[in-house]
């Protein structure tokens, strides 16, 4: 019995133990599993991040910075437009900060000349750098031409605040512009919209039956005298002449009797400075053309083209830039905010009006940038299909110009458009002001 008793005190003991080891082992197990989990959680958050590495991946190493590009038209005649974009640029890189403890660096701003060959060969430098995930630009929708297709390629994206041309986007039906890319966005507007705001403000507004439309052979000039002369007709006016200058020229009288044979009520030219200043200066010399109405677009609504005494009178269309306290939501700026700031560091006010559209281009990069990024280690890697993802998915995005929505052809714009009257060239900040009509679709 005493045999016995000891057998079986040892038995339980030997249970009681095993069960003890058994639910310590368990206990360790999970807890071991659970430990891993957020021990790979904290040492890798790969999979916290837009994008599926598809387009490939920069490494950014400690102590280095995000690359991106401005590309805008910073010399020659249309310098006007390009530098307060890249200035725009500058700002917005300067509020924004740091993406997950990392500086960001836009390099020197590159010029695209405001022309195709301008273009390619910056984009050329730009996709030679493997590090630089996208570009800011291009001011004119001629270098974006030569410029996307390139940018695309190297599976960056590149997000203008001034290209209007509805050839890089998309028809508004469905249909790809035949200059769309992958990876191509704007902020500006489509001129689809410009077109048709300013159609339904001869015809409805002024009562002009008669137009006529003049540009100079690039994709944005020429665009949007299309779309004029196609909205014009469809709400019933009659469209005298679509004819084309030449950048370069000074003598318009040929190009300008051409027209004045059918002696349209209104003369569209959306076109740029200098031939601008020509057609406006020899335009009411011309017989037939004594009392057309001029009018012009985006391309010519700048200080050095309202200076002149010749623009007085005429009617310009662009982008509604009443922004006055729309914030920014990636940096907390307002417009206000923007111009005292502008203002203060080059004592000037903008010289064109998309210097919100590239500031608000800058922001929505670099949110994309943040959204597509993760650490490994010490270092931020950026993944370049993440980047295109985000972007594609912006809606209700809150900037300098108003709402932002993304389609799925990179119309990211507000569409807004307005007409103003210019009475002055003494006064022209009054007449940028002097809004007649207003387009919002």
């Amino acid at each position: 019995m005493k045999k016995l008793l000891t057998l079986l005190a040892l038995l339980l003991s030997f249970s009681m133990v095993a069960a003890a080891c058994g639910s310590d082992s368990d206990s360790e197990s999970d807890e071991g599993s659970a430990t891993t989990e957020a021990d790979a959680g904290d040492s890798d958050d790969s999979t916290a991040h837009h994008g599926d590495g598809s387009l490939g991946e920069v490494r950014v190493e400690a102590g280095s910075e995000v690359q991106i590009r401005s590309l805008n038209a910073i010399t020659g005649d249309v310098a006007f437009l390009g530098i307060p974009n890249q200035r725009g640029v500058e700002f917005a890189i300067e509020d924004y900060g740091q993406i997950k403890g990392f500086g960001i660096s836009m390099g020197t701003g590159l010029d695209d000349l405001c022309s195709a060959d301008g273009g390619q060969a910056a984009a050329q430098t730009i996709v030679a750098d493997e590090q630089v995930i996208g570009v800011i630009g291009t001011s004119c929708s001629g270098a974006a031409t030569a410029a996307a297709p390139l940018i695309s390629e190297a599976n960056m994206v590149m997000i203008s605040g001034s290209n209007t041309s509805p050839a890089l986007t998309s028809d508004q039906q469905g249909n790809a512009g035949e200059n769309y890319n992958v990876g191509y966005y704007r902020t500006a507007h489509n001129d689809l919209f410009q077109g048709a705001a300013m159609a339904k403000f001869v015809y409805e507004e002024l009562g002009l039956t008669t137009a006529a439309a003049i540009h100079d052979g690039d994709p944005y000039t020429e665009g949007l005298a299309t779309a004029f002369a196609n909205a014009f007709t469809e709400l019933g006016g009659e469209v005298t002449t679509i004819t084309g200058v030449a950048k370069e020229d000074t003598d318009m009288v040929p190009v300008l009797t051409e027209v004045a044979a059918a002696e349209p009520a209104a003369l569209f030219f959306p076109i740029f400075q200098p031939a601008g200043d020509f057609v406006a200066d020899q335009a009411p010399g011309v017989s037939g053309l004594e009392n057309t109405v001029l009018l012009a677009a985006d391309g010519l609504l700048v200080d050095g083209f309202l200076e002149l005494e010749q623009s007085e009178g005429m009617h310009f269309s662009g982008p509604d830039v009443r922004f006055g306290e729309n914030t920014n939501q990636g940096t907390g700026k307002t417009a206000n905010d923007f111009l005292a700031a502008y203002e203060a560091t080059h004592g000037e006010a903008p010289s064109a009006p998309f210097w919100g559209h590239s500031y608000d281009a800058t922001t929505l990069l670099l949110d994309a940038i943040d959204a597509a990024s993760y650490m490994d280690g010490d270092t931020l890697v950026i993944d370049r299909a993440g980047v295109r993802e985000h972007l594609n998915m912006v809606r209700n995005y809150s900037g300098i110009i108003g709402t932002i929505n993304c389609d799925d052809f990179g119309d990211c714009g507000s569409q807004r458009i307005t007409i103003i009257k210019h009475d002055s060239a003494a006064d022209i900040e009054t007449s940028k002001s002097n809004v007649v009509f207003e387009y919002a679709p």
